[in-house]
């Protein structure tokens, strides 16, 4: 495989010709759209069918109950466990069911593909939005833990999940040591049972980093009671802040070589956003809002409206700029070349594997990038 970025003048068929590849293959693999224009700047798989995996790694992608049947069967031959979001409880420790429809369909596509189906655990108050005063109680009463354990099992038997997944964000920091020793008891519960235990780790770059998103979660403490960890590795960019990379890889890198000072590479995986970002500008603190944006969606505004494509060499992230309506734009996103940054740090650094935040949109390239880099665990 190689990565081709599109020069002005450039055609379908004339980069056809300069790589040796199908014109046919490069539409298909890159998921152009008919009349199969292109943006100057954008970065094109190219396909020639020689694999160059090595090693083998875990892969997850986290998944509602309403992902397209389709875009589902599609990506879970990529995947070695499907985390499904979520299940949720009271202040009491009741399990709740997901909020976003049924999960049984997607637990028995993933058992037929081979791949694990994961129940991810939230503390989503009624808001939809984390809620720390949920943690709290749970975490600190016996009585309440014991309770969602058990439900937690008899559910996991019931469906057939393999797995959970501790999903806790913003955690409370004289409630730090309590949620460790929540995942300790879990995780044993788990293992007793034949299941596993991951968590989900908001992306730290030292011990003692401050904040809400930081200061309630024990890097080594948690690594060492779960089986393995994500790290969160994405939202440098988000909806509210301001224009930037998602997950620039400069600072990606320095959260796994902290983690690697915490937990062992074997338990890590690296987190991966599936998504980019529309900012409206000029960016208003407070007040701007970006629009979530699939990565192949995003090379089509910028083909639409004849934007071309820079690359950030800093952040190795793909982005553009326009204007629409009056309104100049910012956008950020993931394309081949950033994934293949991504892929070189698990490799680099021996990681377990990644996981997706989150595999609703289908981005071919990423997987036949991946399938080329990597032998899949299943």
């Amino acid at each position: 495989m190689e990565i081709y970025v599109v020069r002005p003048g450039d055609s379908v068929d004339s980069i056809a010709a300069q790589t040796g590849a199908g014109a046919e293959q490069i539409i298909r693999d890159n998921q152009l759209v008919y009349p199969y224009e292109l943006a100057v700047g954008q970065a094109l798989l190219i396909n020639r069918y020689v694999r160059n995996a090595s090693g083998v790694i875990s892969v997850s992608g986290y998944a509602y109950p309403f992902i397209s049947p389709w875009v589902l069967e599609q990506t879970l031959p990529y995947l070695t466990e499907l985390p499904i979001f979520s299940y949720g409880f009271t202040m009491e420790g009741e399990l709740l069911p997901p909020g976003y429809g049924e999960d049984e369909w997607m637990i028995a596509e993933a058992l037929r593909f081979g791949t694990l189906p994961v129940l991810t655990l939230t503390p989503f108050g009624p808001d939809g939005n984390f809620n720390n005063q949920l943690i709290h109680s749970v975490v600190n009463n016996d009585v309440y833990t014991d309770r969602l354990i058990q439900e937690l099992l008899e559910l996991m038997n019931l469906k057939g999940y393999q797995g959970v997944d501790i999903d806790f964000e913003y955690i409370l920091v004289q409630d730090r040591d309590a949620f460790t020793a929540f995942v300790w008891k879990v995780a044993d519960a788990m293992r007793a049972a034949g299941y596993h235990t991951s968590v989900a780790l908001a992306p730290k770059s030292s011990a003692d980093q401050k904040g809400l998103l930081y200061e309630g979660k024990d890097y080594r403490a948690l690594g060492e009671a779960a089986d393995h960890v994500l790290l969160m590795t994405y939202e440098w960019g988000y909806t509210y802040g301001p224009p930037m990379a998602v997950a620039p890889i400069n600072q990606v890198r320095r959260v796994v070589e902290y983690a690697l000072t915490e937990i062992p590479a074997n338990k890590v995986d690296l987190g991966i956003p599936n998504y980019g970002y529309d900012w409206p500008l000029p960016y208003q603190r407070g007040i701007t809002k970006a629009a979530t944006i699939g990565n192949v969606e995003a090379v089509r505004i910028a083909i639409r409206q004849g934007a071309e494509i820079y690359f950030d060499s800093l952040a190795e992230s793909p982005y553009f700029r326009y204007t629409e309506g009056g309104i100049s734009h910012e956008v950020w996103f993931e394309d081949v070349r950033s994934l293949q940054a991504k892929f070189n740090l698990i490799r680099q650094y021996a990681l377990r594997g990644c996981g997706y935040w989150q595999i609703m949109d289908w981005f071919q390239a990423n997987w036949l990038l991946l399938k080329n880099q990597f032998y899949i665990a299943k």
